[in-house]
């Protein structure tokens, strides 16, 4: 009897550690840091917040939709779902005192929401042109333009930007190949292959100044986009992903360009839209990005063509 109770202890455990293996860390970060807010909530006010109850968390979303938007309503319930999963507590998320009242504060509140500016052309080609006029050092220059030009050319994730190493990277005739080994929405690790052809312009390609930054750093293997330390010194220490955030403000601002709504996606919605303008399809564009479905691409598509596809167009006043 003590062999199979042992024996099923081993299994509930090894079931937990294939549950938060299933997710990456940034992802079962979210999910904590988004459940101390219920806990928070349910301390408060004497509730259980592990094991909690449908009636519980439908409190905690009339609660947070005061001061919230849908999406983050949406979010937390999936987070206090998952720590319920990861702690092996059953949580019904679909029951229907906690699905109409989702719905009922999406009507109140509406479900319209306001993401990030993206990148465009025209930022982009400020941002490069205020780096290049910065009285900072060349290999400060070269690496600040290769994240944001490759970011913007590859159609990142800032995760996935500062995840690439040197290993991951293939100069062809046509331009650069990047082999994404794993990203958001690449559960099992698959991986994808992404292609970046030269621009005309140099001065904005994104592959001509990723060949000057690994020349200037000597980087030959490891993470490409590294930090420095005190002096310009470049470290062995791969950048993080709020770095891509603060250098993208800090240019902005430099351009005289209001950065408060941009953020790390500014660069992948940016080249969505772009491409979108310039008349990509969704497929090509989502073969890029790595989007799995089309919704977010055509949002992308629609407001790119919002003054192209116009009906005043159409008024000769």
């Amino acid at each position: 009897m003590s062999e199979l109770t042992t024996d099923l202890k081993s299994l509930h455990e090894a079931t937990l550690n294939n549950l938060k293996s299933s997710k990456a860390n940034n992802t079962l970060r979210a999910y904590k840091s988004d459940f101390r807010d219920f806990g928070a909530f349910c301390a408060k006010h004497g509730l259980n917040s592990l094991p909690s109850e449908p009636k519980i968390v439908s409190l905690y979303l009339t609660h947070l939709s005061k001061n919230s938007k849908i999406s983050t309503l949406r979010r937390r319930l999936v987070s206090i779902s998952m720590v319920h999963k990861l702690k092996g507590h059953y949580l019904d998320i679909k029951h229907p005192i906690v699905v109409e009242n989702l719905m009922g504060i999406r009507r109140v509140k509406g479900s319209i929401q306001k993401g990030k500016k993206p990148i465009l052309i025209n930022h982009l080609k400020s941002i490069i042109n205020v780096i290049n006029e910065q009285k900072i050092k060349d290999i400060k220059k070269l690496r600040d333009k290769s994240i944001i030009l490759i970011g913007f050319g590859g159609g990142f994730r800032r995760t996935e930007l500062i995840s690439i190493d040197h290993e991951d990277l293939e100069f062809v005739p046509e331009g650069l190949k990047i082999t994404i080994k794993r990203s958001k929405i690449d559960k099992f690790g698959e991986g994808m292959i992404k292609g970046i052809p030269y621009f005309t312009n140099e001065t904005y390609c994104p592959i001509v100044n990723l060949k000057k930054w690994l020349e200037i750093s000597k980087i030959k293997s490891g993470p490409i986009f590294r930090r420095f330390s005190k002096g310009l010194s470049l470290s062995e220490k791969r950048l993080t992903d709020q770095s891509v955030v603060l250098l993208i403000k800090e240019y902005l601002n430099l351009a005289g360009i209001e950065n408060e709504n941009f953020a790390g996606h500014s660069l992948r919605s940016g080249f969505a839209t772009v491409a979108a303008e310039s008349g990509a399809d969704e497929r090509s564009i989502m073969a890029m990005t790595g989007h799995k479905t089309t919704q977010m691409v055509r949002r992308y598509i629609k407001e790119a063509n919002i003054f192209k596809n116009n009906a005043l167009n159409k008024l000769k006043i």
